[in-house]
């Protein structure tokens, strides 16, 4: 044998058809287990790599799908697109990443041209852009298949992945509480974005059922970017008297307000606890490392791919756990 191996010389050596080979290649159903393994061992052997205009004539499928992303963490996408791109290499699928202005006007009709262009077998949507209730509109009428990551409207309808937004921050907003904080702040995120207002409720929530009354003005919006939560921790800093706490929406914000202390001098956590969400790899870089709550992003895209180009059709929704990190920017309150 010589050259690049084919279909044919992959079917022979498995002792099946070129159906068969081409079922395990498509990853589809009906083939038994041991003739699945046979087939395989053969590929594998061979270095068989399926001719991609092959399989697309075959099926009728490009064998190709988008993730379609708007957020401003460089570490929340970058998990995004590797737990997305993990799954679909496995199931034999190439994903296109497709940054998208989840607030541009010709949004719907940029990606309606965009799958008709690529004929994309379907779209795995990150937040905010699963917010976009004319998109899901659009792609429903169409039948476009899509999973939503992290789904803030319509969450019960579809294919989506998530976890609690809400218990995730009260859980955060625990911790701060028992380590005696009373004066905790929390920089929120966009208006776009749902988790933004989840993750103010569940702060809000745990502060009132420990009895603490809710001050909206230790609330400071930001951006999700790391010099929004700098600019908002100077306005909470400034105040008379300062909070003893912050609690950040996520990690970008939580490590800009840290760099605001440092550069004011204010000892973390001696004098000011700082904790984030999502647990990126910017929590654990910076100094002190972050108290942070563990959002699983990259294991959300990965499910969301499955959900899919898999074979799991039994649940359509999945909720993943979350996880409290405490690290070394929380401590005792001072006052």
């Amino acid at each position: 044998m010589s050259g690049r191996p084919t279909i044919k010389e992959v079917s022979k050596i498995a002792g099946v058809s070129f159906k068969t080979v081409s079922r395990v290649l498509n990853n589809e159903k009906h083939v038994s287990e041991e003739t699945r393994r046979r087939v395989e061992e053969v590929v594998a052997r061979l270095n068989f790599r399926p001719s991609q205009a092959a399989r697309m004539l075959a099926g009728r499928r490009s064998f190709q799908v988008a993730l379609l992303y708007d957020n401003p963490s460089p570490y929340y996408v970058y998990h995004i697109q590797t737990g997305a791109q993990q799954r679909c290499t496995d199931l034999g699928y190439r994903l296109l990443l497709q940054p998208i202005d989840s607030q541009a006007p010709d949004l719907v009709p940029e990606i309606m041209a965009l799958i008709d262009e690529a004929h994309l077998d379907g779209l795995i949507l990150s937040p905010p852009i699963t917010e976009v209730a004319a998109l899901l509109d659009a792609l429903d009428a169409r039948g476009v298949p899509y999973v939503r990551i992290a789904p803030g409207i319509r969450a019960g309808a579809g294919m989506a992945t998530s976890m609690d937004d809400i218990a995730a921050a009260r859980e955060v907003t625990r911790h701060l509480i028992g380590l005696g904080h009373r004066d905790i702040a929390f920089i929120r995120g966009p208006e776009s974005h749902v988790s933004s207002a989840n993750r103010l409720q569940g702060y809000r929530l745990e502060m009132e059922a420990a009895g603490i009354p809710f001050d909206p003005d230790l609330v400071v919006a930001g951006d999700y970017s790391f010099t929004s939560g700098s600019q908002a921790a100077r306005k909470l800093l400034d105040r008379k008297p300062a909070p003893t706490a912050i609690f950040a929406g996520n990690d970008d914000m939580a490590a800009g307000a840290l760099a605001l202390a440092h550069e004011r001098d204010i000892a973390v956590p001696d004098r000011l606890s700082i904790a984030g969400f999502d647990d990126s790899d910017l929590a654990k870089a910076v100094w002190p490392p972050l108290t942070t709550l563990r959002q699983p992003v990259h294991e959300l895209a990965w499910a969301a791919a499955d959900l899919m180009l898999g074979e799991n059709t039994a649940e359509p929704q999945l909720v993943l756990d979350h996880q409290l990190m405490i690290r070394a920017s929380t401590g005792p309150a001072f006052r």
